[in-house]
């Protein structure tokens, strides 16, 4: 539903550029992520979280102002349509801030770091590199989604670089329905 809101929300008590709200689950999952991170020296910090179908709406709207609905779609999710409107998906940055929500995050420390060890924290990277055709979303090496400990250690274990091809799922997203 277009109100749709999960009862769960809180703010993670991690460094942030936009406050880190997640589900309590994947909130605490985020602190103990972020953590381990800078046990290692790696800084990380939230740079989006939680979003309504309200702010994807603004969101969404300055995409396609910027590219036009095509290029859009390709980089941001319609409203209604966020993974981030769940309450389970996060989007990282470099501490100082570097490559923030471009494709070279890949290649910072931090986003080394994060393809390397998220899984371990239940944290999955959502959009990988290549896969555009099975997602429906450009590489984003700073998107991930918590889906558990048990599903994320599955993924690792098998290979599999994303949920529609675990889950049997047409590609994504699929705005005509």
């Amino acid at each position: 539903p277009l109100d749709f809101a999960p009862g769960d929300l809180r703010t993670a008590a991690i460094p942030y550029v936009y406050e880190p709200v997640l589900r309590d689950e994947a909130a605490t999952a985020a602190e103990q992520l972020v953590a381990a991170a800078t046990a290692e020296g790696i800084a990380l910090t939230a740079q989006s979280s939680y979003r309504s179908y309200a702010s994807q709406q603004r969101v969404y709207a300055g995409w396609v102002a910027q590219l036009g609905q095509q290029a859009a779609d390709l980089t941001s999710a319609r409203p209604g349509h966020s993974e981030h409107q769940t309450g389970l998906s996060i989007d990282f940055s470099a501490v100082p801030a570097s490559c923030t929500l471009d494709q070279c995050f890949a290649e910072t420390p931090q986003g080394r770091w994060l393809a390397e060890n998220a899984w371990r924290f239940g944290f999955h990277l959502r959009y990988p590199e290549g896969v555009t055709p099975v997602t429906g979303y450009e590489f984003e090496p700073w998107h991930y989604r918590y889906v558990g400990l048990e599903l994320a250690a599955e993924l690792r274990e098998a290979g599999i670089r994303t949920l529609e091809e675990f889950f049997g799922l047409p590609a994504a997203p699929d705005y005509a329905g």
